[in-house]
């Protein structure tokens, strides 16, 4: 079972992160110039509200993209409720305090780019805003499989409530 939903976890992560490449190249149309810091591909939250409450507003690709604390270290990430856990690469695992010998590629998990290794850890904390969880399940993948963060349902389930409304994803603790 935590096999197939890593390979729907992965397949789904991939397939977001190269959906734009395929469309520009399909379309043969190039994206619209990215002028400010705004429409970076990565952003931090629109507006952290209250305590336990954050807002992030799309990027120009409708996705949400979010400065998230890992373990209390700054990783740039995309929220993705198709994507089974947190999705993290190898090198941004080691960067946010998990040691190699942690890292068990145990599992092998199908990706749009071929099939992967992958690992299964428990991160202490993630942290989205004023959105803070605790013991957030997660897979590392090699950095050739994966190379982004993933914000997957492991740690959205934990959540009292998540909405998207206007643009807006509203996250809640």
């Amino acid at each position: 079972m935590i096999v197939r939903s890593i390979v729907i976890a992965a397949i789904a992560g991939v397939a977001a992160l190269q959906v734009p490449s395929l469309m520009t190249s399909l379309t043969g149309q190039q994206p619209p110039e990215k002028t400010t810091a705004a429409a970076k591909t990565t952003a931090t939250p629109a507006s952290y509200g209250h305590s336990g409450r954050t807002e992030i507003s799309a990027g120009q690709s409708g996705h949400f993209f979010a400065r998230v604390l890992i373990n209390g270290r700054p990783v740039d990430g995309m929220i993705d409720t198709g994507a089974s856990s947190v999705a993290i690469n190898e090198t941004t695992a080691r960067r946010v305090g998990i040691a190699g010998s942690d890292i068990d590629y145990k599992y092998t998990v199908g990706t749009a780019n071929g099939q992967a290794r992958a690992a299964s850890v428990m991160l202490k904390e993630v942290q989205i805003g004023n959105v803070r969880v605790r013991d957030v399940e997660a897979m590392v993948l090699e950095d050739k499989a994966l190379s982004g963060m993933l914000v997957g349902m492991s740690f959205m389930k934990k959540l009292q409530s998540y909405a998207v409304k206007d643009g807006v994803l509203q996250l809640v603790q």
